[in-house]
């Protein structure tokens, strides 16, 4: 099991690979007649479609991520816009942790397109640094796919390497060391910083903290005080070289969720329920496949008006079937409605939804139930996913998931990875 590192280390030895551009680079990667046109990887193509990857060409004409597909045809009118394919880019992560477990056995992915390989074990087999991180960009271009490329960051700790992984895009490689940190922080604003949002930022201008620079030089004292938690403390460390605090691993899952933007084709009673539905056995096949069952969920929606609808619920009995999810929902729904005279939770004004379960326990820990013998529902349900695993998801479904035209699709995005 890896450990952080808290003692002070200041030898660039950690790698942080972002991959460029993945989504659009894997669709180029496999369909040579896309490369070097700008890509917009859509969910769906529709004028109203919103870009959740952009390829190298198309950042340069100004195309972005979020951005919506009619908005990015305006900018740049030759774009071509394409569907998502998860197993496409879940194949290709796949390839590039084996590519990069060949220079290290301390490979963290942290997103489906980024990784973290700390070689400080390595610094006996590795000299240069520098060369280790050209080997892998090789290794990728050779073994991934001849036209992926990375950016690369080396640092001291994961933090400062994946804020150099961002100083030169494309195919980039950056290292920070104690002699150039400054340099490298000295054009950043509090929220180039990876971690920092708007809030975070605006609490440390308050508090006089109105650059990285400033940030850095604060005492942990300090930063303590003004993030009134340990975070304070972490980014003091993350800054001055104290020891590696982002490299955490096997950690237990603290909550899951599942949550889907909602296109205007979608705006319907029928598609709207097969969405929450597909939420709900996404969240079941999660806690199946890693063990555990749920003792509380939330569900959350948020209209084009910006108004919002959520609940939390805790379950007097822990929970993993996804229909029983969709039932306590549609019940709570149906109440709310019943009680408040209001229109449907559901309805055509909806942007998004999005259900959480929290409070995990492990499956061979749920108590019995003295009323209802559930063992053979919950044996069902993971022999359900070993045969999906081992056949493929279309093998075999369950009745609530048939639909001639399902308003759900596969959508990988980019954050937690555990899953693979």
């Amino acid at each position: 099991m890896h450990r952080n590192r808290l003692d002070n280390h200041i030898l660039p030895t950690v790698l942080f690979v972002d991959m460029n551009s993945f989504f659009a680079s894997c669709e180029q990667q496999v369909n040579y007649w896309l490369r070097g046109r700008p890509v917009a990887v859509c969910v769906y193509t529709g004028r109203h479609g919103c870009v959740i990857a952009a390829s190298i060409e198309a950042k340069q004409r100004g195309v972005k991520t979020c951005m919506r597909l009619d908005e990015a045809m305006a900018i740049c009118p030759d774009l071509v816009p394409l569907e998502t394919h998860p197993n496409r880019y879940r194949e290709y992560h796949v390839k590039l942790i084996e590519v990069l477990k060949r220079f290290s056995d301390d490979v963290i992915p942290k997103s489906i397109d980024e990784a973290v390989v700390d070689l400080t074990n390595y610094q006996l087999v590795y000299k240069d640094m520098r060369q280790v991180a050209g080997q892998i960009k090789q290794a990728i271009r050779q073994d991934v796919g001849d036209y992926m490329r990375c950016s690369i960051g080396i640092a001291p700790n994961a933090f400062l390497a994946k804020l150099a992984s961002d100083v030169q895009k494309p195919d980039g490689l950056t290292v920070i060391t104690p002699d150039t940190i400054d340099d490298v922080l000295r054009p950043l604003k509090l929220t180039d910083l990876p971690g920092i949002g708007k809030r975070m930022a605006i609490r440390l201008e308050n508090s006089g903290i109105y650059t990285p620079l400033d940030l850095r030089r604060a005492s942990p004292e300090r930063l303590k005080a003004v993030c009134k938690s340990i975070v304070g403390w972490q980014w003091h460390v993350r800054l001055n070289f104290g020891g590696e605090v982002d490299l955490a691993v096997n950690e237990g899952y603290k909550s899951m969720s599942a949550m889907r933007t909602i296109s205007p084709g979608q705006r319907t009673p029928e598609r709207l329920n097969e969405l929450l539905q597909s939420l709900c056995l996404t969240l079941e096949r999660r806690m199946v496949l890693n063990g555990v069952f749920c003792q509380s969920m939330s569900f959350s929606c948020r209209y084009q008006t910006d108004k919002t609808y959520n609940y939390e619920v805790d379950f007097p009995a822990p929970i993993q079937d996804g229909p029983e999810l969709y039932r306590v929902i549609s019940e709570r729904m149906a109440k709310f409605q019943l009680v408040h005279r209001c229109e449907p939770v559901l309805n055509e004004h909806l942007r998004s939804m999005c259900v959480v379960v929290h409070k995990f326990i492990p499956a061979d820990s749920v108590p019995l139930n003295l009323f209802e013998d559930t063992s053979r529902k919950d044996k069902l349900r993971q022999t359900l996913y070993t045969l999906k695993n081992k056949f493929g998801d279309d093998k075999l479904i369950r009745t609530t998931e048939l639909t001639t035209n399902p308003a759900y699709r596969d959508v990988i995005g980019f954050g937690n990875i555990r899953d693979l």
